[in-house]
């Protein structure tokens, strides 16, 4: 039986309070220069304290021009440092580990957006972005780094990488994307090779007791399966990680690839050897027996999205009662102003088909 309430220690010591981590999600409620707003911290804190053993922000972007959508929270300069410590004081109270993720859209920008052409490794028409100079590329692995050390400075317990769903590490991961023909194209070390060198600086600037996390996604977008798990080896055996956290959209499908439907997507992932590194899924993880079942199945925590939308508390009421299930969609807009969305955020849950009424 999964044992839902016990802590979870990583390799450097850092304890994790249970086994609930609040997904990363899109809410579109901080300020349009990156500031935390008062809308962003009710939402993350009111999760930290129903429960979550680690509270993690949306993807924060790292360059002005990685900003993805709007109301997007940044980190990307030192004026955003202030609410950053506001909000880490605001999860730590609850004792919840506080935790940034670190993104850039790349192409998956909007050029009304950013104010300018968006880019990717290489030029894409479809998405009208433009090639990175080598240049450039160096300095979006250097605004990473610097990016985890202005979280640290704010007092996070430590930084996830944000390698998936189509942004710009996953642009960089993807042969169909990245057309590159220099140091960061062609092979998949070479297309991986950026994704290492940014986890290897945040690790030397930021220290040993400093979480590091990796989140990979491996469908769509040009990742194949394989590619992904091979990543995934090489991040637990050759890179000082802490933990992976694999996207897969739902966990309990088969993968796309025909030839890997032998077996579970997320079997494929159960059947890595993680040594000394924890690791969590996410995708439609929406029930108690859900998480019981994820976990009993050697997942080390669980990454919750939807459901803790809907229940502010639900690690608590997960804890409590092993047959809970979440309310019925849709869901009126007054229960979820009450669950602590905003205006803006339960606008953006609109775009989800069948959630708001």
């Amino acid at each position: 039986m999964a044992l839902l309430d016990v802590p979870l220690r990583f390799k450097n010591g850092v304890q994790m309070k249970n086994r609930f981590m609040l997904a990363p999600m899109t809410n579109t409620q901080s300020h349009e220069d990156g500031k935390l707003s008062d809308e962003e911290y009710q939402w993350l804190t009111m999760r930290a304290k129903g429960g979550f053993g680690l509270t993690m922000t949306c993807a924060s972007h790292v360059q002005f021009i990685g900003k993805g959508f709007p109301g997007q929270l940044g980190i990307y300069d030192d004026s955003q440092i202030e609410g950053h410590q506001r909000l880490v004081k605001g999860i730590k109270a609850n004792n919840s580990l506080a935790i940034i993720q670190l993104h850039h859209a790349g192409m998956r920008t909007s050029e009304n957006l950013i104010g300018q052409q968006p880019v990717c490794p290489s030029s894409n028409e479809k998405h009208n972005s433009r090639s990175l100079s080598l240049k450039e590329v160096y300095q979006l692995r250097d605004d990473f780094i610097a990016a985890a050390i202005r979280a640290q400075k704010s007092g996070y317990n430590g930084v996830e990488v944000h390698g998936a769903h189509g942004y710009i590490l996953t642009q960089f991961l993807s042969s169909d994307i990245n057309k590159r023909d220099d140091q960061y194209g062609g092979s998949l070390e070479n297309r991986s090779r950026l994704l290492f060198e940014i986890l290897e600086g945040i690790r030397n600037t930021c220290g040993e007791y400093f979480l590091l996390g990796v989140r990979l996604s491996p469908e769509r977008f040009g990742m194949q399966l394989n590619e992904v798990k091979t990543v995934c080896e090489q991040l637990i055996n050759g890179h000082d990680i802490d933990f992976l956290d694999i996207s897969l959209w739902d966990v309990f499908k088969k993968p796309e690839e025909e030839q890997h439907q032998s077996k579970s997507l997320l079997q494929h992932f159960t059947d890595l050897d993680y040594k000394d590194v924890k690791w969590t899924v996410a995708g439609k993880i929406n029930t108690a027996k859900d998480v019981v079942e994820v976990l009993d199945a050697g997942v080390d925590f669980v990454s919750i999205g939807r459901s803790a939308i809907l229940h502010h508390d639900f690690p608590k009421k997960v804890i409590t009662d092993q047959n809970f299930e979440p309310i019925q969609l849709p869901a009126s807009k007054a229960y979820l102003s009450e669950e602590g969305l905003s205006s803006k955020f339960i606008t953006y849950m609109n775009r989800w088909p069948n959630f708001v009424k």
